[in-house]
């Protein structure tokens, strides 16, 4: 198992000391009972990025997922002071051949929009670079959608750098079952 990851694939206690910002937002790992609420902020971002159609995620997908014998995928909340959840951060580990390192590709960052602009954001992103720095892990890497402004500006003033040279690339549904079948 990765070190620095619970069996239920939480953070150790290093990264889950939880201190208050001055805004009063907590972040911690996702526990069970935030399934709910992460699904629903997948679905929020989906309807966002425009693309809700495309989400069958369920609460027993993330579930399944995040609390696997083995966890390959992991996330974190950002708790308000009002103890309601203000955003989420769900990440897995990828792997540099050039580094030879492990690091941390986050998947979705999401902050509802009433707690957009209090820091919820900078938390969830300086939680997962901390986890980087003290794993050794070389990057902190995510996609953007190429139209959503506010998002990339607030990327560069943390110091986030647009890997405009890269094209991404995927396989999935029917391709994919046909580059499978041609082995």
């Amino acid at each position: 198992m990765e070190p620095g990851l619970r069996q239920d694939g939480a953070v150790t206690p290093a990264f889950d000391d939880s201190p208050r910002s001055p805004s009063g937002i907590v972040v911690r790992p996702v526990t069970s009972q935030d399934v709910p609420e992460i699904v629903a902020m997948v679905r929020e971002l989906a309807e966002y990025e425009r693309a809700l159609h495309e989400v069958v995620a369920t609460e027993e997908h993330l579930r399944r997922t995040l609390f696997a014998e083995e966890p390959a995928v992991f996330g974190h909340v950002a708790v308000a002071a009002d103890g309601r959840v203000a955003g989420m951060a769900v990440w897995f580990l990828n792997y540099s051949t050039w580094l030879g390192s492990h690091n941390v590709y986050l998947e979705d960052l999401f902050v509802r929009p009433e707690h957009r602009g209090s820091g919820v954001g900078r938390r969830l992103l300086q939680t997962l670079a901390a986890i980087c720095v003290e794993r050794g892990y070389e990057r902190l890497e995510w996609w953007v959608l190429d139209w959503n402004e506010s998002a990339r500006g607030f990327y560069s003033t943390i110091g986030a750098e647009a890997l405009t040279e890269w094209i991404p690339y995927r396989v999935s549904g029917a391709a994919l079952t046909r580059l499978a079948e041609q082995r």
